[in-house]
This record gives C-alpha cells, structure tokens and sequence, in this order.
C-alpha cells in the first residue's frame, strides 16, 4: 500500500514537472530607457481630458446592474477604465488564450490601452511573476488612474491572483513597482488620488478580481505550495470576487472538480460568488472568446446577460445562436462584472472630486 501511495505521489510530480520543462510561460521583462519613458507617459498614458458635466451626469445615472451595449457605446466609450490585469497559466501556450480574451473585451467597448502593458504591448502577467510586483504595479495604476485596478487569472494565473489579493491584504510593506522601468520604486506609499493623501500599499483594495480553474494538479508546482492552505479564502483587499469551476477538471479541479471543495469564501466583508461552468468546456481553452465578437446576436446576448444572485450558481443557455458560441457563459458573466465595476469605479471618482471641489 505505502509502495502504491509512492508510486502515485512520484508519478504526479512527474506530470508537474513535466508541465514546467513543456513551455514555460514566462515573460521577461525589459525596462525602458528614461527617454522612451518619458514618450509613452506624455502620449499613451496622458491623462484623458476631464468630461464634461453632462457627460459626468450621464456617468452617474447608468445603473451598475444593467448597463447596455448603447451605453457603453455613447456614454462609456473615451471615458478613463480601471486597468485589467490578466494572469496566465504557467505555459507559454496559454498565453495567445489571454490574448484572445483580452480581443474579446476590447471588442465589446474596453479600452484597449487598459489593458495592454504599455512597456512592452504584453495583454498578460505569467503566473511566476512576482505576487509582490503585480501588487506594487497595482497600486502604480490607481495611483495614476484613481480607478482601482481588476484582475483575472486562469489556472495557475487564478491561483496567482488570490496570491496578490492576500499580499494586499496583509501587514508587510509593499513597494511600488513601475510597469514602464520594471523597477521596484524606493516607495511603499503612493498618494491617494481621490483624497489627496498618503496611504501604504499593502492594504489597497481592488474592485474586481476572478479566477477560473484554479487549483487541482497544479497545486503541486513548488510556486503554489504557499498558496494550498488559503487557496479559496478570498480576503478584504477586493470588493467582489468571482470563482469559475468545472467538474472533470484534472489541471484546475480539486477532486477532479467535484464538490464543494472547489468552492471560493470571503474571510470577511468581500462578495463572493462561484459559478460552475459546462463540463464540456475545455480547462485550457475557456479564455478563447474572441470569436463571439463575429455575431451581432451573440453580443446582444452577453450584453444583456445578468448572472444569477445565488453564492454558487450554475448558469445555462437555452438559445441557439447563429454563430460559434463555445465559452459564451464564462465571458458574459466576466463582461457583465468588468462593466459593473467600470462604471462604479468611474461614479465614485466623479462623486470624489465633486466632493473635493466643493469642499474648496
């Protein structure tokens, strides 16, 4: 028996192992020099003209809830967006999948430089970049934007992002990292642009962040181990959290994705909602989405589409499409969010500076 248990163990390290030396996903970063810098933040990091009162106005009457495709075509479109961090699994091959959801979200009325690195044109962080640097690259945009970032993960990437929420979350002092020089910046405080203040990095929040299939055999990569015991508590440092599941998911599934094992909690007051997704959609394939954006009716559908109030939800459509829809359940329920959060973020600034311009 205890012959069998070594057998097993050594054979799953094995495929772990083997998982690393088959491509791994990594990126390496290159800073750019100070006058290259200094282009990018007078051109594609300039701040947007300020709107306009009625445009402002506009903002503050869209309901977060419900916020069609018009609106994000006549209200939303130009505005400033909070900057979305991708996070890929751990081989190279899973990257064109961000790729493709990052087209996607573009497709549908993101801004594209809100997503894109602008040092290096990149639409993803790899899952072995430092949790400590993603969070200081956190803190670098809102400090610019006052927008608080939002994140998602797939697979190892999805392990990764809870990594920096419960950075964030925690006491020790974080350092500001710069996306332009990739250099740690000798400062563990950016100045709050809504209050004008000081505040540390390590205790900032998010607005959004999500992770889809996260956990199963990749646990046992050494990167993760420090993430096993705390994987699906999800603490303060976000304000909503979404986890994707799916059952016979080898690679991102504890228990080959059965149960309630794979299921997210908040450790206090963040909302937490999990959603099981298909077991017919693929572990490594689910970020591929852009292919919706060929359809009218399928983009009428996502826009539309509101996720079930339930904590564990288990989401289906019953329409037939005109068009190819594989994966159509997961990108409606992250589109919804992500222009929730949007357009949250953008009226609790405006409230802010309306706030900060009368109080002058």
């Amino acid at each position: 028996m205890k012959s069998g248990m070594r057998t097993n163990t050594l054979g799953l390290g094995t495929f772990c192992f083997g998982l690393l030396l088959s491509g791994c996903g990594s990126y390496y970063r290159h800073g750019l020099d100070p006058a290259r810098v200094q282009e990018i933040e007078a051109t594609v990091l300039a701040p947007a003209p300020a709107p306009s009162r009625e445009r402002e106005d506009q903002i503050l009457a869209l309901n977060p809830e419900h916020v069609t495709g018009r609106e994000v075509r006549e209200v939303l479109a130009g505005m400033p967006a909070p900057h979305f961090f991708n996070l890929h699994g751990g081989l190279a091959r899973v990257i064109p999948r961000l790729v493709s959801f990052s087209e996607f979200l573009i497709g549908m009325g993101y801004p594209g430089q809100c997503i894109t690195n602008p040092s290096d044109g990149t639409y993803s962080f790899s899952c072995y970049e430092s949790a400590d640097k993603i969070a200081g690259v956190v803190a670098w945009y809102y400090e610019r934007d006052g927008l608080r970032p939002m994140l998602t993960g797939h697979s190892q990437g999805g392990m990764q992002v809870v990594k920096v929420l419960h950075r964030l979350a925690g006491k020790s002092p974080l350092h500001v990292w710069n996306p332009l020089t990739w250099q740690e910046e000798k400062r563990c405080e950016i100045t709050d642009p809504l209050t004008g203040k000081f505040r540390p990095v390590a205790g900032l929040e998010v607005s959004f962040a999500s992770a889809l299939g996260a956990g199963g055999l990749t646990r046992m990569l050494p990167n993760q181990w420090d993430m096993n015991a705390r994987l699906h508590d999800v603490p303060d440092s976000v304000e909503e959290f979404v986890g994707f599941c799916k059952e016979k998911d080898l690679l991102g599934g504890d228990y080959l994705g059965y149960g309630s094992a794979n299921h997210f909690k908040a450790t206090g007051r963040a909302m937490v909602r999990n959603v099981w997704l298909p077991s017919n959609y693929k572990h490594g394939s689910i970020p591929n989405t852009d292919h919706l954006l060929k359809s009218q009716q399928i983009r009428d559908w996502i826009n539309a589409y509101k996720p079930s109030e339930e904590d564990v939800s288990h989401p289906q459509v019953n329409v037939s499409f005109d068009s190819d829809s594989s994966h159509i359940l997961w990108a409606a329920e992250m589109w919804y969010t992500i222009k929730k959060h949007w357009v949250l973020e953008l009226q609790h600034s405006i409230r802010a500076h309306r706030a900060s311009h009368n109080d002058h």
